[in-house]
């Protein structure tokens, strides 16, 4: 384990600790409201993602409080920042459970953020629905292969999401020989590297680069030089948009003209200013939702936010946004705000008609539901295909 696991580690026990202790000792709670936390990326490099993710679990809470609210109670929201980092998103999960009294708490995109707060919930035994984090490892223990009894999402995870990208290099694109850059200081990064090359390598193709960056790099061109070397049809770039932004533009400014696939974290408005709409053409990434859904749902949910927030939404938007109302109904179906009661109609959660597709919480924790993959055409999200489970 790195000095950074290690530091990570320590101080997600010191914040589980701090939750076990501390439990109770908080104010005492609204008995006219039902408080919900929403721990988001507020600040730091996913920022604009938090911030979507934010503002959809805000509209939500806002709908179903003119609706009556839940238990005849209304919602009453409590933010977090994490900052963008998983140590904070520890300690913001701490001061949610041990001090300002919520009954559960949603959000997160980050799979880093989201196991590091995971760690805490757990320990604190409270309902944790996720907004947006995809790697296995958020609602399942790597150690043990033992589900997490108090986390949930609302996403799909990344075996589905790094199998629908390899599926779409091999037959959409007839790419036959992918290079990979993978973000090797993240989870979701290096989870969704491994499923890829696994689905690719096993349809037909070829791994012929496997290369790495740390985030909040920002000169890429070495390592884009050897993978231009390789002679790859493909290049898989599963990172964060503030990267991702400046890998795309150094690559097309070195004449690699090949497709570039990606996956949910390139969901952001700033991807095209810092990458340029011209050299995003022929580049694809996988997501939850697409501003082009035609169902009445999504239209309403696209119409009300653009008008609430005067912009229209991201994938997360709609993620935030769900995972509120799955929250809610798991609360009413319980009938109580009792921890082990929500959870157990969270895991009873079928056929949930969300906006970014009809949710099923499966044995793991996870959604079941449908992906679709993104098209980038002079700067602006097209609907390439929508992929079912």
């Amino acid at each position: 384990m790195n000095k950074g696991l290690l530091k990570l580690a320590a101080v997600s026990m010191m914040t589980a600790l701090m939750v076990a202790s501390l439990a109770g000792c908080g104010g005492k709670a609204n008995k006219n409201t039902i408080k919900i936390g929403l721990l988001n990326e507020m600040t730091g490099g996913n920022a604009t993602i938090g911030t979507a993710a934010a503002n959809g679990a805000k509209m939500a809470i806002k709908e179903i409080n003119a609706k009556g609210g839940v238990l005849g109670k209304q919602l009453e929201a409590v933010a977090a920042d994490n900052k963008s980092e998983p140590a904070e998103a520890a300690n913001a999960m701490t001061k949610l459970l041990s001090q300002d009294n919520v009954v559960a708490v949603t959000g997160t995109f980050s799979s880093s953020n989201a196991i590091a707060a995971a760690s805490v919930a757990e320990v604190a035994r409270k309902p944790y629905l996720i907004a947006g984090a995809t790697n296995p490892k958020v609602t399942v223990d790597p150690k043990t292969n033992k589900v997490k009894k108090y986390i949930y999402r609302v996403c799909f995870i990344d075996p589905f999401q790094g199998t629908v990208a390899a599926n779409f290099a091999f037959n959409n694109l007839k790419s036959k020989k992918a290079a990979m850059l993978i973000d090797n200081s993240s989870d979701y990064s290096k989870g969704l590297g491994e499923f890829f090359q696994a689905a690719f390598t096993k349809a037909g193709g070829t791994i012929v680069a496997n290369e790495a960056y740390l985030q909040k790099d920002a000169d890429f061109k070495a390592t884009l030089t050897k993978i231009k070397a390789q002679g790859a049809d493909v290049l898989f770039v599963p990172g964060y948009y503030e990267e991702v932004g400046k890998i795309v533009k150094q690559a097309r400014e070195m004449g690699i003209t090949i497709p570039i696939v990606g996956a949910d974290g390139w969901d952001s408005p700033k991807l095209a200013a810092m990458a340029g709409a011209k050299a995003l053409n022929n580049t694809f990434f996988t997501n939850h939702y697409s501003v082009d859904d035609p169902s009445a749902a999504g239209k309403a949910f696209i119409a009300n936010y653009t008008k609430e927030f005067g912009q229209k939404p991201e994938a997360l938007a709609v993620l935030g946004y769900d995972a509120v109302y799955v929250l809610a109904d798991a609360i009413a179906r319980a009938g109580s705000t009792d921890a082990d009661k929500i959870v157990a109609a969270l895991s009873a959660t079928k056929n949930f008609k969300a906006v970014s597709g009809v949710t099923t919480i499966n044995k793991n924790h996870d959604a079941d539901k449908n992906a679709v993959v993104i098209e980038m055409k002079d700067g602006k999200q097209v609907l390439k295909t929508s992929i079912k489970p």
